[in-house]
């Protein structure tokens, strides 16, 4: 891939979704990525469905563009090449739990004095410090222990998950927002630097009006379904067969859609004439929509609200979000090559930029210690 990273190498340390996810953003931003692979099991997610001819989907969706070298980081002749690599590379990600590349030799500590150019990013559960740093973490847990859960789902129902690893993709761009920070920086200094990304952190980033919320006034935020609990309406509601989302952000866009629905009077209730009335209110609000937008199709009401430029829109499956007219005008479904399954659809590259191409072919996807031979001639030999 060409791109604004092109000529930097990043040696990527990751396995299953943070790490891999962030490597794959770097390599569709042009850094070439080499993936090292623990011998014979390799990345974990090669094991996670579904599968496609005994490969998996999961993995192929993460790691395509990449290079594999299996190589076991305690074994001193396989150290020997990793160091080989290392000392060419300009990123280094790695997502193991903290301590135990300081065990193998390769902490921040060691590896920063050895190549103090090379850019260290380290992603994990709890982050490097504080009581909780030992402990392993998957999304859900996250999830949990950040509060994402707790304003997740309907009102009184048990706990929800969020239906995407949002725990640990959060975690993924952070740390790429991070390792960008720190190439700048190194132009300016010409010096490497350690980056420590905590899921748990990241989950309290992304909390936005629910913290606000708790901080400003102390109130602890409970799930309310797709409602927003500062902008009405802003959620889904019944129409004759399914559901329309209506984010109708402001009293002019409000005002629109009391016309659209034939209900002009409503704009100028009390109840309803501002947005602070309408969230008061929001209960009778929705019944009042609700019984106007009955009489029509979601299909219909997008139309005619698009028409006003209404926010607004249908609840989509998979299916029908992947086949999207505007998802593929994005190139946001995009192809890698498999040398057994052939090419393989993923998800694009949301990142679209003046300079670069965004291709709808996407780098090979790399079977397990597949590129040893080429690494080895190149650094090693």
């Amino acid at each position: 891939m060409d791109g604004p990273l092109k000529n930097l190498l990043v040696v990527d340390l990751t396995r299953v979704l943070v790490g891999p996810y962030c490597t794959m953003i770097l390599s569709d931003l042009g850094a070439r990525v080499i993936k090292v692979e623990a011998p014979e099991i390799g990345d974990d997610s090669r094991r996670f469905g579904p599968f496609i001819e005994d490969y998996s989907a999961y993995f192929m969706s993460l790691n395509r563009g990449k290079e594999s070298i299996a190589l076991n980081l305690k074994n001193s002749d396989d150290k020997k090449i990793f160091d080989k690599i290392l000392s060419k590379a300009d990123i280094l990600v790695e997502n193991f739990k903290p301590g135990t590349l300081k065990k193998w030799g390769y902490g921040w500590e060691e590896v920063g004095k050895k190549f103090p150019k090379l850019i260290y990013a380290s992603a994990s559960g709890f982050g490097q410090t504080g009581p909780l740093k030992e402990l392993p973490a998957y999304d859900m847990v996250v999830q949990g222990m950040g509060g994402l859960m707790s304003v997740t789902g309907q009102p009184n129902s048990e706990p929800t998950r969020v239906g995407t690893s949002i725990g640990d993709i959060t975690a993924g761009l952070f740390t790429a927002i991070g390792i960008n920070a720190a190439l700048y920086d190194r132009q300016k200094t010409g010096k490497g630097m350690y980056i420590d990304i905590s899921m748990l952190d990241c989950q309290i980033a992304i909390l936005e009006n629910a913290i606000a919320r708790y901080l400003s006034k102390n109130e602890i935020p409970k799930p309310m379904g797709s409602r927003h609990p500062s902008i009405a309406p802003f959620e889904a509601f019944k129409t004759k067969d399914s559901y329309i989302i209506i984010a109708a952000g402001n009293d002019k866009l409000f005002e629109k859609l009391c016309n659209i629905l034939d209900v002009p009077e409503m704009f100028s209730d009390e109840k309803f004439n501002s947005n602070s009335s309408r969230a008061k209110n929001i209960d009778e609000l929705k019944t009042i929509l609700e019984n106007k937008l009955s009489a029509k199709s979601t299909n219909e009401w997008v139309g005619q609200m698009e028409k006003d430029k209404i926010p607004c829109g249908p609840i989509f499956n998979i299916k029908e979000a992947v086949e999207n007219p505007q998802v593929e005008a994005r190139n946001m479904i995009v192809k890698a090559y498999h040398k057994v399954i052939g090419d393989f659809r993923l998800a694009g590259n949301p990142i679209k930029m003046s300079t670069y191409a965004d291709p709808d072919k996407r780098g090979d996807i790399p079977d397990l210690d597949e590129h040893r031979e080429k690494i080895i001639k190149e650094f090693v030999n």
